[in-house]
């Protein structure tokens, strides 16, 4: 219990998933929480003070199901693990206690699990940067939002009065704000109508002034400037969705692609009220099944579908964009052989997105390894066809 203890007060914003055997197990006030969160049995283990200790337990196979259902009311979880063999604490002593420590730090925007993400839909995690203005209500922010089982890795700005149209658009289900704006009403109510979590940091997580080094460290380059022109505020939320990625996954980091840096003009702006009115994604009750996207999503993977949804999310401003994405259009609808191949190619490749992110978070199965070599013969079969087919990709 001391060992829990310890490692419990390293991690006071989370609900500690404690490994012991073949359960997480939860203690005290977590315990109380999560067995009514979760329905499960309240029991006890010893005593502490001279009080009964609260406890519950979830078992390790079913432990997604259960990592699932208490993201999806809010809370944070830091999974600890055991990081010895049992057999080993006992050679320092019949009475020693086997070495665990937080792994992970489970949130709404950190998630990897196959099981716990919709395969059609981005996971996003942002954070956002409030640009000061002398308008009040007319605030710019600075957006970066990252997809760390995909990979993706956007930067951008909302413009004037812009923060709730834009995070309707990216649907981020976690956003990082400094401590000091988390408070301010507008944003709060940005944050809620797009239905994400909203998780403080302290100013330290967006310093501006050391950002584009923390940036440019991570990708190993000199310098930012070979990804695009960004501003100082869009810099600071991109070293602050990094260093939150990096302290959920205790250093490690997936693999990202460098920032893209989205400009305020490249869509349509529409907000969360149009954006429900108009069932894009879901119907006003709630169901995928009646809504723009079931009606048109015939793609073959998981990668087209997030694709697609993204797509009708962002609908393109410029002419010169729109005129490329119809070309391509036009010459598969011209080229039924062609759009047959890529059909067939295409059905055969599996997620590699996702199970990559997972191998390099040391969370891969065999299952993954197999989805990866499935997917590179995949790509090498669409590569030779598409090769000379002359298709104008968008």
């Amino acid at each position: 219990m001391e060992q829990y203890v310890e490692i419990r007060a390293a991690n006071p914003d989370c609900l500690l998933f404690y490994r012991m055997g073949d359960f997480y197990e939860l203690f005290f006030d977590d315990a109380l929480v999560a067995s009514r969160a979760l329905g499960i049995t309240l029991t006890k283990r010893g005593k502490h003070l001279g009080e009964d200790i609260p406890m519950c337990g979830v078992p390790i196979h079913a432990a997604d199901d259960y990592l699932q259902k208490l993201i999806a009311l809010g809370h944070r979880v830091a999974v600890c693990e055991q990081t010895e063999d049992p057999a080993e604490a006992r050679r320092r002593g019949s009475k020693s206690v086997v070495r665990r420590a937080v792994t992970r730090l489970v949130t709404p925007g950190t998630l990897t699990e196959e099981r716990l993400l919709d395969a059609g839909r981005n996971n996003y995690l942002a954070a956002l940067v409030p640009i000061p203005s002398s308008e009040p209500g007319r605030e710019a922010c600075a957006l970066a939002w990252i997809d760390i089982s995909t990979g993706e890795f956007r930067i951008g700005c909302s413009g004037p009065g812009g923060l709730a149209a834009l995070l309707a658009r990216v649907e981020p289900s976690e956003v990082l704000v400094p401590e000091r704006a988390a408070g301010e009403p507008a944003l709060r109510r940005a944050v809620e109508e797009a239905g994400a979590a909203l998780t403080p940091l302290p100013a330290s997580f967006f310093d501006p002034a050391t950002a584009e080094e923390r940036l440019s460290r991570a990708f190993g380059v000199a310098t930012m400037d070979g990804f695009g022109a960004f501003a100082r505020q869009e810099l600071a939320a991109g070293a602050a969705a990094i260093a939150y990625v990096e302290k959920t996954q205790i250093a490690r980091r997936p693999p990202l692609e460098p920032p893209k840096r989205v400009g305020d003009g490249e869509a349509l702006r529409i907000d969360a009220a149009t954006r429900a009115n108009l069932e894009l994604f879901r119907t006003l009750s709630g169901s995928r099944s009646g809504s723009l996207l079931a009606a048109v999503d015939c793609t073959l993977t998981a990668g087209g579908s997030r694709l697609l949804a993204d797509r009708l999310a962002s609908p393109l401003c410029d002419p010169a964009a729109i005129d490329r994405r119809l070309a391509a259009v036009a010459h598969l609808v011209e080229d039924p052989a062609l759009r047959r191949d890529l059909r067939a190619g295409l059905s055969a490749a599996p997620d590699m997105l996702r199970a990559l992110s997972r191998l390099a978070l040391d969370r891969g199965s065999p299952r993954d390894l197999a989805a990866t070599g499935a997917g590179l013969e995949a790509a090498a079969v669409l590569g030779a066809r598409l090769d000379g087919s002359g298709l104008p990709l968008a």
